[in-house]
């Protein structure tokens, strides 16, 4: 299978560069199995087309400031300093830091994207702040492009992130964060801190919303899949099962094992929020019955794939040619959802993070 078949052409000016002002206004397309063309409908309808006895399954992860700016120095940036003066600045001058996955508490090591990568070397000194609230030496290379940084010990870490933190909005959104964006991206039931970008199928309902579902009966259930690198990964192969998913934790804990494990034997359908709580479900199920605990998703999910747990899911537009892309064309079909896709641009859909949604059952 090829990459390019994930291929769509979307204008620029249907990417969403705001929210919306009400979460709940979004549009949404409803891309049904009994349906022979996809509806064209709004987010408020959500809840009217759950089954009474549907179990829906949220990820609970909480968006943190990740985005860090800092200085560089260090003994090699000092020596190059010293044989040309004139680079100095450059040098030592601005690097972005995206933090993507805590590696380990003591000592705090992270999983990190920085700009300008090819120039930051094992052994570099970055500093955060003005004040040097925060340091941090490279350790380690990644094979795909990230570093591994240790904080030096006796910081304030999580006090300097969300003071020196950006709100890591993705690139396709042509702005810099703002104040807003802490509130916005971010789903109004967020507890667990530890993402890079938001589950952003997550980010339409409000409490009316949840009110109203928890009327109808619907069980519902949370997972928490803390969303890392594997986003920000573009495909970079021409054969779709060359390409290699990164990893990202998840918890499930004993209340939602046994709701899952519930729900299957009674053969009820479970509706996912998100692909990141597709991705946590199918990886935890597997080769066996869902088991509460903590693990890491690398599964890749693509036309092909045998579905063991989720029957529906609600999600956000994606990219041309991304693995979320493909993971949903493998629920929905790749041909359906595609022409669903291009009927969204024609229709003039807003697209990605803060845009509009699809129910795909």
């Amino acid at each position: 299978m090829r990459v390019s078949e994930f291929n769509y052409d979307l204008p620029e000016e249907l990417i969403a560069q705001e929210p919306l002002a009400d979460r709940a206004a979004a549009r949404m397309l409803h891309l049904a199995r009994s349906s022979a063309q996809a509806q064209d409908r709004s987010f408020s309808e959500f809840p009217d087309l759950l089954r009474a006895d549907d179990l829906l399954v949220f990820n609970n992860t909480r968006v943190f400031p990740a985005r860090l700016f800092a200085r560089r120095s260090g003994a090699k940036a000092q020596a190059l300093s010293a044989r040309n003066p004139a680079a100095k600045d450059f040098l030592q001058g601005k690097v972005e830091v995206l933090l993507t996955r805590q590696i380990s508490q003591q000592p705090n090591e992270w999983e990190c994207l920085v700009k300008p990568g090819r120039k930051i070397g094992i052994g570099e000194q970055l500093h955060f702040g003005e004040h040097q609230e925060l340091s941090a030496e490279v350790v380690q290379r990644g094979e795909f492009g990230e570093r591994r940084i240790r904080f030096a010990s006796g910081q304030n870490f999580w006090q300097a992130v969300e003071t020196l933190g950006h709100v890591p909005l993705p690139p396709y959104i042509d702005r810099a964060d703002r104040n807003s964006d802490r509130e916005r991206y971010q789903t109004i039931y967020a507890k667990e801190r530890g993402s890079v970008a938001a589950p952003t199928a997550g980010l339409h309902f409000t409490p009316e919303i949840l009110e109203r579902i928890r009327q109808r009966g619907v069980e519902t259930a949370e997972v928490t899949l803390h969303v890392g690198l594997g986003t920000f990964q573009p495909v970079r192969v021409e054969d779709v099962e060359a390409h290699k998913l990164h990893r990202e934790a998840y918890l499930i804990s004993q209340a939602t094992a046994d709701a899952i494990n519930r729900a299957r034997g009674q053969k009820r359908r479970i509706v996912a929020v998100g692909t990141t709580t597709v991705r946590a479900l199918e990886h935890a199920a597997f080769h066996s019955a869902i088991e509460p605990g903590s693990s890491e998703a690398d599964l890749f999910i693509y036309p092909g794939f045998h579905f063991n747990v989720v029957g529906a899911m609600l999600t956000n537009f994606h990219l041309p040619q991304s693995t979320l892309l493909m993971l949903v064309s493998a629920l929905g079909g790749k041909e359906r959802v595609l022409e669903a896709y291009r009927h969204a641009v024609r229709e003039g859909y807003r697209f990605y993070s803060y845009g509009d949604c699809m129910f795909v059952e």
